[in-house]
């Protein structure tokens, strides 16, 4: 479905876009469309968010962690009784 959209640009660079579309035989709204249709999401991530989906990538593949026999309250207790005893 196409809708129309209303853009506030500067006059020099509208003239500019359109005669590039011109140049290629599309429309400007042809020419936009084809631009963000082509453009690869991953451009837009920030090193961050990258490494992040690396991290959850590698986390997909390990082996779960089996559930402790005591609950981290007790673990803390039982640290705490030999350290100071």
């Amino acid at each position: 479905m196409k809708t129309k959209l209303t853009l506030t640009i500067k006059k020099e660079v509208i003239e500019k876009a359109k005669r590039k579309a011109s140049s290629k035989g599309i429309s400007l709204s042809k020419m936009i469309e084809d631009i963000f249709e082509k453009e690869d999401p991953e451009l837009e991530k920030t090193p961050e968010q990258l490494a992040a989906a690396r991290f959850l990538e590698r986390l997909k593949n390990e082996t779960p962690i089996k559930a402790l026999d005591k609950s981290d309250k007790e673990l803390i207790r039982e640290h705490r009784d030999k350290k100071y005893v």
